[in-house]
């Protein structure tokens, strides 16, 4: 969400004209001493000095309520992100996807799902007698790869949930099958942003494994480690890797990502009797400053 452009032209014009009447009000006070000015020149001085003040605390104003209100809209935009995310999960709940399948094994059936539910009931031991309800299976979407990229994925999707958890805790049972001598993987058919922050834990759960160290992936993007003697469930891929390396563990420490909000906070004008940091006026503080320095020049 880009910033408001309009405060920042209004900040840097009134930059300038303070700066102007500052180095005017200077030349003043350097050409007559306070014996040989003249009192309209006195008054005017005084009066576009109260004119700056005005208009120093009305920018001052307008720009935090625009950060405020900024803030707001980004607050509201995340959470409707959020129930977009949680709909298009519950959306794919009944949902798996076939990773490493050859490009083309399925050509010989009749159709995906026919091979799909033939696939399944071979190599996971699944009765033959039994149906497994897939109401559609396809490869993900995309051209055919050529012969050596990356294979595309097959979706499938059950009628039923329960269906979709017994092919899935068959599969992670016999951890996968071979076919055209190929490893197969099966696994939930995660929303993209889930995806994208599961994969962000590949390093920590690599350096897990080569320390036998058993963990979790819990939905949906959760890391739950059993340390000997201890249990740590973390939120994001931030936090475990700044704590695995903590505990010594050779990781690379991901850095929160930076959003919006935290960089117009980081900028945010300061509350009325506040700075930016949330301490209190001094003369360092820029509307602080600007006063003090037009203060000098004005004429009683």
């Amino acid at each position: 969400m880009p910033k408001p452009k309009k405060s920042t032209a209004n900040n840097r014009e009134l930059t300038l004209y303070q700066e102007n009447l500052i180095g005017e009000a200077s030349s003043a006070n350097a050409t007559h001493s306070d014996s040989e000015i003249s009192l309209p020149e006195s008054q005017n001085i005084n009066a576009r000095l109260d004119e700056t003040e005005r208009r120093v605390a009305e920018v001052d104003d307008r720009t935090q309520r625009v950060e405020e209100a900024t803030l707001m809209l980004i607050k509201a935009q995340e959470e409707l992100q959020a129930k977009v995310s949680d709909l298009e999960g519950r959306w794919r709940r009944e949902n798996v996807r076939l990773h490493g399948v050859t490009e083309g094994a399925e050509d010989g059936a009749q159709s995906v799902s026919d091979f799909v539910m033939n696939l399944l009931k071979e190599k996971l031991n699944i009765s033959l007698s039994l149906d497994l309800t897939i109401e559609r299976a396809h490869r993900s979407l995309g051209p055919k790869p050529p012969p050596e990229a990356a294979l595309r994925s097959i979706v499938v999707k059950f009628t039923s949930y329960r269906t979709k958890e017994e092919v899935l805790k068959r599969a992670w049972q016999q951890k996968g099958f071979m076919l055209n001598e190929k490893k197969v993987f099966v696994d939930h058919d995660y929303a993209p942003d889930v995806l994208k922050k599961r994969r962000e834990y590949t390093e920590a759960k690599k350096v897990l494994r080569e320390r036998k160290i058993k963990f979790q992936t819990p939905y949906p993007a959760k890391l739950r480690v059993f340390y000997e003697g201890e249990t740590r469930l973390y939120a994001t891929a931030a936090e475990a890797t700044k704590d695995m390396a903590g505990r010594g563990f050779g990781v690379t420490v991901i850095k929160p990502p930076v959003t919006w909000a935290d960089k117009i906070k980081s900028t945010m004008w300061r509350s009325v009797g506040q700075t930016q940091t949330g301490g209190p006026l001094t003369e360092d503080s820029p509307t602080e400053g600007y006063k003090k320095k037009l203060e000098a020049f004005r004429r009683e």
